[in-house]
């Protein structure tokens, strides 16, 4: 699998980078817990480090410093997590795309999934009876607005901020200290992605600008962002945005998610704005970004309901 997606992206051109693991912010993702770790100096001095949630900052600095497609299979960790779709550590397939679109980066993630899955697939899941993917239709692109209204029966955006109205729209019983946030994940979890990508992957597009923290606002329509997720036989594949340059921007941003990772989690440590990041950002031309979960490829590849069965050794 590894083999067919460097021919495939390198033949695209694509260069393979390879970032550090350990850095001193591992994003700024509100629910994911990092892994704490501290570097010792020669010096004697102390450094607090983390394994990183993902490689996304460092290349994004790579493209803007060298304007290059770019790609890499990095090793990330996520404290806390563990389920049949799920691993504390886990490698992620990441690549950049400068001067392409959200509707191109579709196409070309269409091309690399199609290039490396034959092109009719079974997979059990543990919930139910095996599901048949066939690969050789076009993926289906399906905006979130879309989604909710064809599968919850509710018009999603003139909702947001309002959980109590989300709830009201959704015919759901609001739960004790439930933001709208969470009941958005609660209909998505429970009544959008039980019916999507079943038969053949959707791309979920257009997400809620609320829910997109590194992606442009859609210039049509302001309330939503340039994010899609992939979905394929009960699975999320893949995150991609269009990616947000006005370092402006995204630092009222990184503000906003420190402060309600704060609020939300006290317990955690905390590590500096990267302001490596932001220095780079009006140096990065118009591009698109994606990051793969490449263990569920293989898992779709395998017919396997657990990423356990695709892990040499569990940890």
């Amino acid at each position: 699998m590894q083999r067919g997606i460097r021919a495939f992206l390198e033949g695209h051109g694509f260069m393979e980078v390879e970032t550090p693991y350990a850095v001193p912010v591992p994003g700024e993702e509100v629910h994911l817990s990092p892994f704490h770790t501290v570097r010792n100096t020669p010096q004697r001095e102390q450094e607090p480090l983390f394994l990183h949630t993902s490689p996304e900052f460092a290349m994004k600095r790579i493209v803007a410093a060298t304007g290059l497609p770019v790609f890499q299979f990095a090793r990330v960790w996520r404290n806390g997590e563990r389920s049949a779709l799920h691993a504390p550590e886990f490698t992620m397939l990441e690549w950049y795309h400068p001067h392409l679109g959200l509707d191109g980066l579709m196409t070309e993630t269409e091309a690399l999934i199609k290039a490396v899955l034959p092109p009719t697939l079974e997979r059990p899941t543990l919930a139910g009876p095996s599901v048949t993917l066939d690969l050789t239709q076009p993926f289906e692109r399906l905006t979130m607005t879309d989604a909710f209204q064809r599968h919850a029966g509710l018009d999603l955006l003139p909702t947001e901020g309002n959980a109590a109205a989300l709830a009201a729209a959704a015919h759901c019983t609001l739960r004790e200290g439930e933001t709208w946030e969470d009941l958005f994940f609660r209909l998505l979890l429970e009544r959008i992605e039980p019916a999507i990508g079943r038969t053949r992957p959707t791309f979920l597009t257009h997400w809620p600008a609320s829910q997109a923290a590194l992606a442009k606002r859609d210039p049509q329509d302001p309330r939503v962002a340039l994010r899609f997720e992939l979905y394929a036989s009960g699975m999320e594949l893949a995150n991609a945005f269009e990616e947000l340059t006005d370092p402006t921007e995204q630092r009222a941003r990184f503000e906003a998610d420190r402060a309600a990772r704060t609020a939300q989690y006290p317990q955690r440590p905390d590590w500096p704005i990267d302001e490596q990041l932001l220095a780079a950002l009006p140096h990065m031309p118009p591009c698109s970004g994606i990051a793969l979960g490449f263990d569920r490829l293989v898992m779709l590849a395998c017919g396997t309901p657990s990423i356990n069965d695709v892990l040499w050794i569990n940890a």
